[in-house]
């Protein structure tokens, strides 16, 4: 039975555990040992998720299945347009896929989205991620395209995506 539930302060550490365990089939095809080592550093260390959650108030939510943490994500409306939200990250464990989970997870937010005034739902994929046609295959649509810059000689190649809630 999957379930979602709300997390806070205390669950970060399931986060960083179940970060540090899919990241690397996530991407491991994709980014460098460097690069994926540097941005769970960066993304997922305790500090890191402490600043998300409190300061940027990133909305976290773990995903469960008969009570195991199995995912994980979080979302927040943009600060300068409120009827748009930004999903900062969605991630299941390998384990799940085909499962339904992600579907599950994305199906709860678009929900909580659409309860909190939102009427978009925008996310940053890596141009190469597979997950690309699964947000596809959800509704979203490419926007725009996007080279971060996040240090150290890296950068995040992603596509803008969005999705129309109706």
């Amino acid at each position: 039975m999957k379930s979602i539930t709300d997390a806070g302060i205390d669950d970060l550490s399931i986060i960083h555990d179940l970060a540090h365990e899919i990241w690397p089939y996530a991407y491991g095809d994709i980014l460098s040992p460097g690069q994926l080592k540097y941005m769970l550093e960066q993304i997922y260390s305790i500090a890191s998720l402490q600043n998300q959650f409190v300061s940027l108030r990133h909305h976290f939510i773990i995903a469960l299945d008969k009570n195991i943490p199995v995912g994980f994500a979080s979302f927040s409306p943009k600060e300068k347009n409120r009827s748009v939200f930004r999903l900062h990250k969605i991630y299941i464990l390998p384990k799940q896929k085909g499962k339904g989970t992600g579907k599950f997870i994305l199906n709860y937010i678009i929900n909580s989205v659409k309860k909190s005034g939102g009427n978009i739902l925008e996310l940053n994929v890596n141009r190469d991620n597979k997950a690309l046609h699964f947000y596809e295959s959800q509704g979203f649509k490419i926007v725009s395209e996007e080279d971060i810059d996040i240090g150290e000689g890296y950068f995040m190649n992603d596509y803008v995506m969005q999705k129309i809630l109706g």
